[in-house]
C-alpha cells in the first residue's frame, strides 16, 4: 500500500532486517536496492503468517482495505486480516513489540463501514494484547498525501480547475507520507512505547477544505473559484457512486460512508492524541508538503 511503501523505505534507514508478507512480486521502483526477505501469502495464509511473524523483534501491521463492496469484505480484512496477525504475533513471536497501523477514522465507527471495520480490529487487537501489556502500539494516521499517492490526488486536481468546489464545514488533519512513515519507523525501531497515538502535520487542529483546496492551487500555480456545495449533493453522489460500484462489481473509493467522514466537522487531532514528541515529531507543513507533492505529480505525469 501507499504507506507501507514509505515506511519500509524509512524501516531501511534504520539498518534493520526487513521482512514483509506480499500476496505478489513486491518489486518496485521506490525499493531498489533494499535487501527484503519476502514470505509470499496474505492474511488469511496462516503458514505464512507463522513464517512472517516468527523470530521478529518488532512487527509492523499495515495491511488493511480503504475500499470494498460490501461491510463483509471490510471486516475480514481490517478486523479478521489484523486479529489473524496479532494472534500469531503473541503465539510465534511471544516478546515482540506490535505496532498496528489504523486510521483517524476509527475514532468515529458509526460513520461508515469503514470506519467501523478499523476500529473493530483495533479493539480486536486490545483483546489479544491484554495478556502482553506493554507491547502493543496502535497508530492512528489522518488523511495521507504525497508520492505515489492516488486518493489525495483528486484534491489537486479539483484545484486545477477554474472552479472547485468546497464541501462541508469541518476541519481535516492530515500529514505528509514522509512524516507518517518517519514517525512510525522511529516507534517501531526506537523508544516502543506502547499506548494509543494520533498522528498530524505541524497543524494538528486541522484545515477546511476552502483551505486545502487554496494550498493545492498555490502549489499548483492556480487560482481558482470556491463554491460551496450542499452536503446533500455529496451525499448523493456518494449514493450514486456506491450504488454504481455494486452494479460494476468494483469496490468504490466514494460511498455513503465516505460523505459521511468527508463531512463529519471535527478530524482534528488534539495534542494529546499525538505521538510523543520525543518519539517523533512531523517536520514537513502543508505549504511544503503540498508543494513538493504538486512537483512530483507533474514529474510523475499525474497532473499538467
Amino acid at each position: 500500500g501507499f504507506l507501507g511503501l514509505h515506511v519500509v523505505k524509512a524501516l531501511a534507514r534504520s539498518d534493520v532486517q526487513i521482512r514483509i508478507l506480499a500476496r505478489r512480486d513486491p518489486t518496485h521502483a521506490f525499493w531498489r536496492g533494499i535487501p527484503l526477505d519476502v514470505v509470499a501469502g496474505d492474511l488469511e495464509d496462516r503458514s505464512a503468517l507463522e513464517r512472517l511473524t516468527t523470530g521478529a523483534d518488532t512487527i509492523v501491521h499495515m495491511a488493511g482495505l480503504i475500499k470494498a463492496r460490501n461491510r463483509a469484505e471490510f471486516m475480514r480484512v481490517n478486523l479478521d486480516g489484523a486479529r489473524a496477525v496479532a494472534e500469531r504475533a503473541v503465539r510465534h513471536a511471544p516478546d515482540a513489540f506490535f505496532v498496528a497501523t489504523s486510521s483517524l477514522a476509527a475514532r468515529e465507527p458509526q460513520l461508515s463501514p469503514y470506519a467501523a471495520s478499523k476500529r473493530a480490529g483495533e479493539d480486536a487487537m486490545r483483546d489479544i494484547f491484554s495478556r502482553k501489556p506493554g507491547q502493543l502500539a496502535i497508530v492512528r494516521p489522518p488523511a495521507i498525501y504525497g508520492p505515489w499517492d492516488r486518493e489525495t490526488l483528486t484534491i489537486f486536481k479539483a484545484a486545477s480547475h477554474a472552479i472547485a468546489p468546497v464541501f462541508g464545514n469541518g476541519r481535516i488533519a492530515i500529514i505528509h507520507v514522509d512524516d507518517a512513515a518517519a514517525a512510525i519507523a522511529s516507534l517501531a525501531t526506537g523508544a516502543k512505547d506502547s499506548g494509543d497515538y494520533a498522528l498530524a502535520d505541524t497543524n494538528p487542529a486541522g484545515y477546511s477544505t476552502a483551505e486545502l483546496l487554496r494550498e493545492a492551487a498555490r502549489a499548483l500555480g492556480k487560482n481558482p473559484r470556491l463554491i460551496r456545495v450542499p452536503s446533500s449533493a455529496l451525499a448523493m453522489a456518494g449514493l450514486v457512486s456506491q450504488a454504481w460500484g455494486s452494479l460494476s462489481r468494483q469496490p468504490p473509493i466514494f460511498t455513503r460512508g465516505k460523505a459521511r467522514e468527508i463531512l463529519h466537522p471535527d478530524w482534528s487531532v488534539a495534542p494529546s492524541e499525538l505521538l510523543p514528541a520525543a518519539i517523533y515529531h512531523s517536520k514537513i507543513g502543508i505549504r511544503e508538503g503540498f508543494a513538493s507533492t504538486a512537483a512530483w505529480y507533474r514529474a510523475a505525469g499525474w497532473l499538467r
